[in-house]
């Protein structure tokens, strides 16, 4: 969770998924499964593509508006998905923090296809954030797979992406921040990160690679070594998404845990009192915040499905408090 909007203000999450108003005393927790296929034009050469599960927590204190991330994933070439998350700090401004992360999804949703963008990540996020009507900011990531394996990542701010191949991550984006609590945002104010401060980066992908993309509500509460295991221990991606949510959740609520996130806030500064410090006490315990986890591992295209694009809304929690899983 970032705490601060860039300019002065505080920052946070923004999760598409919304509960449905049945199940607001539980905190939800939904994932879904989606093997996007590519179909195969090269008899000599197989294709790749993903097959994807996810799985999002709200923040505690935001479970009846579902959070503040948003996210989409898409069957377009060998496969596209993306995370934003909101900022937080303009609820001081009364305005509703989930509202433009949302809307950049659905715009990034719409326009993936589109022939400007080119399956181009920073074109799609320049198109997407152009298109953005919404008052607010959000960090955002985008990976798309092309069919022969490369991978292109683009991201602002402090959502990731980790590539795993045989127990090693291989890859890891690196988060962007003017200070502590403050990344690089997308906005609708004038000051603000734009498309060209994006990082970009393209990665050779082979079959078996796992992907797990994220809001820094994961990244912030578990440990990259922690991702590795996790995801050793889960074959199917749905549950890997799901442990790996819930394993970052258990994180941000102790405050014993020496989580990524206190490690860094005691690295820029930030500790407990001094007379606490002469007790041997230091600053510990998780973040919470809104949790989004996308894991995606690449396989050899399977024969062509029809498959849709997917923007993941929460009128799939309508139909029941259960785990979706299946091949859309």
């Amino acid at each position: 969770m970032a705490n601060s909007i860039y300019r002065a203000s505080v920052l946070q999450s923004q999760l598409l998924f919304r509960p449905s108003l049945s199940n607001k005393h539980s905190v939800p927790k939904k994932s879904n499964l989606l093997c996007i296929a590519s179909s195969q034009l090269n008899p000599i050469r197989s294709e790749v593509s993903f097959c994807i599960g996810t799985h999002l927590i709200p923040h505690p204190n935001k479970v009846d508006r579902g959070g503040e991330d948003a996210f989409f994933v898409s069957n377009i070439n060998g496969g596209v998905i993306a995370v934003a998350d909101g900022v937080s700090g303009w609820a001081e401004r009364n305005v509703d923090p989930s509202l433009f992360s949302k809307e950049l999804m659905a715009n990034a949703s719409s326009l993936v296809g589109d022939l400007e963008v080119n399956y181009d990540p920073r074109i799609l996020i320049r198109k997407a954030h152009a298109a953005t009507s919404s008052t607010g900011s959000a960090t955002a990531i985008v990976a798309m797979l092309e069919r022969n394996g490369t991978m292109k990542v683009a991201s602002v701010g402090d959502c990731g992406l980790r590539v795993i191949r045989k127990g090693q991550i291989i890859f890891s984006t690196t988060p962007q921040e003017h200070y502590f609590e403050c990344p690089y945002q997308l906005s609708s104010e004038l000051i603000g990160q734009t498309y060209l401060d994006a990082v970009v980066s393209s990665v050779e992908l082979v079959e078996g690679d796992i992907i797990v993309m994220g809001s820094d509500g994961l990244f912030d509460n578990v440990f990259d070594g922690e991702i590795v295991s996790t995801v050793a221990r889960h074959s199917d991606v749905v549950e890997a998404a799901k442990a790996l949510a819930n394993l970052a959740s258990n994180h941000s609520m102790d405050s014993r845990f020496e989580s990524p996130y206190s490690l860094e806030a005691r690295s820029k500064g930030f500790d407990v009192p001094f007379w606490k410090k002469i007790l041997g006490m230091k600053l510990t315990g998780g973040k919470l915040d809104d949790i989004t986890v996308i894991v995606g591992q690449v396989v050899t295209s399977p024969a062509a499905a029809s498959l849709n694009q997917v923007q993941m809304t929460g009128k799939m929690e309508e139909a029941g408090s259960g785990d979706t899983r299946g091949l859309l």
